[in-house]
């Protein structure tokens, strides 16, 4: 006599590990990964794999379960080298939009600096302007991948910062900014928004 059917495993299969950003911890923790899969039984023993029944990310240090998404969110890490990195971006940009002054130059180091490097300087944003423009749209599409709307907003409005910082925007910062907002999923009417605040705030009373 042949006994089969159907089962469900109450162990969970590890089928990765990691570091997550935990937001029960509130802060970077390795996790394990695990997925349940419902068998093809023959003798009470699993044969054939069949389809998913459940999955969750537990994190190793509270052990609480998590949904898978939570992995899509950034780890602190991540956000630290992905903040200055797309500031760096957008400074190189606006430089070789015209920012060279000596006015457009600092307010472009002290951008970087504010977002997490603070002993950047002018040569290596010499350095940065030097690089393909891919890298830079890389960088900010990174960055984008990793930040709410507003948050967009915010490194945006330094691009237009930097293009002010020597007097009005020309064509070809305009051009650099619109360049930035689309990199960062922004379409050109959220960009002219953004640049119109700004000159709004940094006009003369």
């Amino acid at each position: 006599m042949i006994i089969f059917g159907l089962a469900t495993f109450s162990i969970f299969g590890l089928i990765g590990t990691g570091q997550f950003h935990c937001p029960n911890c509130g802060g970077d923790r390795h996790y394990e990964h695990r997925v349940a899969r419902r068998f093809f039984t023959l003798f009470f023993l699993p044969v054939i794999p069949l389809n998913k029944v459940g999955e969750f990310v537990r994190c190793k240090t509270c052990r609480t379960r998590f949904d898978p998404r939570v992995l899509q969110r950034p780890t602190t890490a991540q956000l630290a080298a992905t903040l200055p990195a797309g500031m760096r971006a957008i400074a190189a940009t606006m430089m070789r939009a015209g920012g060279t002054s000596e006015w457009a130059v600092s307010a472009a180091v002290d951008a970087v600096r504010r977002a997490g490097l603070p002993t950047y300087d002018a040569q290596q944003l010499w350095a940065d302007g030097g690089q393909p423009v891919e890298a830079a749209a890389a960088q900010l599409q990174a960055l984008a991948a990793q930040l709410a709307p507003e948050a967009c907003e915010r490194f945006l409005a330094e691009a237009v910062r930097i293009g002010l910082a020597d007097g009005p925007l020309s064509p070809a910062e305009h051009d650099g900014i619109r360049w930035i907002a689309s990199n960062l999923g922004m379409t050109p009417a959220h960009a002219q928004g953004v640049i119109a605040t700004v000159q709004q705030s940094v006009r003369p009373s």
